[in-house]
């Protein structure tokens, strides 16, 4: 039997059920997740809707399963065909990697610098992890949002893909300037797992990738690129501390993710 503490409170349900506003995405979305696999509590959300409503719910729902019965038989779609990302999403990953190339290309330019590579690379991934939480970027935002288990997870899908994208990209610049992929993989990680927990405190996970940016720009980019050395955020010697703030990092981001699910069992 599962335990009422995985069940959402009837009081929520009609919030739910009435469109009340005060009733955040992730809540919605877990909610919706739950209803899936939960009779009674869907037969808590009829009953929390308006007679009205209800009428026009039965009438509806008696039109879509005759219009269903008389078309066409659906035609099944193949695993592989179901796409993770949109169209417009593709340009911010390729810009991204366009500006590692050419980072490449001015450390090959420029040896006496510190490398471009080096200093960029954990902030590059940001780029596209932005884009796939920007809502004006995302011409299927609404439908993401409003899909059981769509939203949240479409969006962690979508940035495991574009992150999935990018790192070859990184690797291959990052050989080819003799550095092991340790020194800015530990915190490209640790920079995009902030980023999707400062934009709970900012407003939007874009403008806290936008911010660690501009923040890195300003406290490791422009010193390095003024006093001519890498900064020591980047030595091998911080490789351990790096490791302990992304494995922190993603173990609150981790249980956050666990805790907006939790209507889901």
């Amino acid at each position: 039997m599962t335990h009422p503490a995985t069940h959402p409170d009837q009081s929520l349900i009609a919030r739910y059920a009435t469109g009340d506003p005060g009733v955040d995405d992730a809540t919605v979305w877990a909610l919706e997740a739950h209803l899936e696999s939960c009779a009674g509590c869907r037969s808590g959300l009829a009953g929390a809707l308006a007679p009205d409503l209800q009428g026009l719910l039965d009438r509806t729902s008696a039109g879509i399963h005759a219009a269903i019965g008389g078309g066409p038989a659906p035609v099944p779609v193949r695993r592989g065909h179901r796409r993770m990302t949109t169209a417009r999403l593709w340009p911010w990953p390729v810009s991204a990697g366009v500006l590692i190339l050419m980072a490449l290309g001015l450390d090959r330019i420029f040896p006496q610098m510190p490398s471009p590579v080096m200093l960029l690379a954990p902030v590059v991934p940001l780029i596209p992890v932005a884009a796939v939480w920007s809502r004006p970027l995302d011409p299927a935002w609404e439908l993401t949002g409003s899909a059981p288990r769509g939203g949240l997870w479409m969006l962690l899908r979508r940035t495991l893909a574009m992150m999935l994208v990018l790192l070859p990209v990184l690797t291959v610049a990052g050989l080819l300037t003799g550095h092991s992929p340790a020194v800015w993989l530990l915190p490209a990680l640790a920079l995009t797992a902030g980023s999707l927990l400062a934009g709970q405190l900012v407003g939007g996970v874009d403008r806290a990738a936008v911010a660690l940016g501009v923040i890195w720009a300003a406290a490791v980019v422009a010193p390095s690129l003024r006093d001519r050395h890498t900064s020591v955020v980047l030595a091998a010697d911080g490789r351990i501390w790096w490791a302990l703030v992304t494995f922190a990092l993603v173990a609150v981001l981790g249980a956050q993710i666990r805790h907006r699910g939790d209507f889901a069992h």
